[in-house]
């Protein structure tokens, strides 16, 4: 099974060089890993920890526990893997504690044995749901302590099918398992892993740590100005913006802002030409331009989780691809959220419905209607947002005194 696992593998790099041909997030994919090894650092004496993140949203949940692994070993080398270019083109926009960050070789054997010989990790993160099986079986082979942390896992996956058998003895290889949620707690209950703890998603404790670190920004603060209502659209497809686009041109709102998922120049021309308003860019904006403009597109990336901070009403975007983003970001700071009606893979989503914070809509009449409750309901639900984020906080704290203790 591992040598047809490993076919697999390469059919998939294959296929990933042939898109790259046309695809410029493929060809950073490739062109990300041509030097690998050469780029590698001399780590010396010092110990290494190993953080792997599929990409920025999985890397932002293990900031928390490298952020505290910074403070308890101030002398430890903490290395950081990516496998998509949108972790690793985008990670150094966040403060961190990182020595050194590369994409993850593909995961053959041979690759896995250069990788793990070079730095020889003392402890290895792999957080959320990526496994990479000959990566992991050669930390093991060097005995090297293996933690999944805000691990998050489904009943249709791999792991739980009759034909499972190799991909189960991979997660069998973890010391230990920091689930996000009880569903994945009974899932690996049910494969006969029990080296496992509910501690919760370390998201939390991110939004947290960001929400105390806030700057203020001037340009999205000159936009807003006086205004206190205030509607973000974050890390929206082509989808959510066409679901949106009435609401945006309506004045049911003083201001408007928009930061799409994907910020290169063909998308961001086309969705201003469909806003068919007055319509101010993030990266070309002066205070002149800033004021008399109703809407603000944000082109670049980093400024996302700062300028939910200036909004009444929040759309969390991807919710009509099923690849819903980060929900936790506008609810930390107290603002109702809206998101579309594919979420079953994102389970905050349901605990978000479940406690009154978080609405889910399926086309524009719900939108309307939603957003015309929230207006209404909001100083109370902005109360519940906060209590509930504060209430899940500590889940980074926990994993640290488990592997430290």
């Amino acid at each position: 099974m591992r040598l047809l696992y490993t076919i697999g593998v390469r059919l998939y790099a294959f296929t990933v060089r042939i898109a790259a041909l046309f695809i410029p997030k493929a060809r950073d994919w490739v062109n990300g890993r041509k030097n690998v090894w050469n780029a590698l650092p001399e780590v010396k004496a010092r110990e290494v920890y190993w953080f792997h993140c599929a990409s920025l949203g999985e890397f932002d949940q293990g900031l928390p526990v490298m952020n505290l692994l910074r403070k308890q070993k101030p002398d430890a080398f903490i290395l950081i893997t990516f496998f998509s270019p949108s972790g690793f083109n985008h990670y150094h926009k966040r403060q961190h504690p990182v020595d050194f960050a590369c994409y993850i070789p593909i995961d053959t054997a041979r690759n896995a044995r250069r990788f793990v010989a070079h730095f020889q990790p003392k402890v290895t993160f792999f957080i959320k749901y990526e496994f990479w099986a000959n990566h992991i079986s050669e930390l093991k082979k060097r005995k090297c302590e293996l933690y999944s942390i805000s691990t998050s896992l489904r009943p249709g996956q791999h792991f739980f099918k009759w034909y499972g058998g190799f991909f189960r003895n991979t997660l069998q290889q973890f010391n230990y398992f920091f689930a996000q949620n009880q569903t994945t707690v009974d899932l690996l209950h049910s494969i006969d892993i029990k080296n496992v703890m509910l501690s919760g998603d370390t998201r939390f404790d991110r939004v947290i740590e960001n929400k105390n670190g806030l700057t203020e920004n001037p340009i999205i603060r000159s936009f807003v100005g006086e205004s206190k209502n205030v509607f973000i659209a974050g890390s929206t497809w082509p989808q959510d913006e066409e679901l949106l686009q009435e609401l945006i041109q309506s004045n049911r709102f003083e201001k408007y802002i928009i930061a799409p998922h994907n910020v290169d120049k063909q998308h961001i021309v086309s969705l201003m030409a469909r806003l068919n308003s007055p319509v101010v860019r993030y990266s070309e904006s002066n205070e002149q331009q800033l004021q008399p403009s109703p809407i603000l597109v944000i082109d670049t990336i980093g400024q996302l989780a700062s300028a939910y901070s200036y909004a009444s009403i929040a759309y969390v975007g991807g919710g009509f691809s099923g690849s819903l983003h980060n929900i936790l970001e506008p609810a930390v700071f107290g603002i109702p959220v809206i998101f579309g009606p594919k979420f079953s893979r994102f389970p905050e989503a349901q605990v978000f419905i479940d406690n009154g914070i978080g609405f889910s809509v399926a086309d524009e009449q719900e939108l309307n209607c939603t957003v015309q409750q929230l207006i209404a309901d909001r100083d109370q639900i902005a109360e519940k947002s906060i209590h509930f984020v504060e209430k899940n906080r500590g889940a980074a704290e926990k994993i640290m005194q488990f592997v430290f203790k």
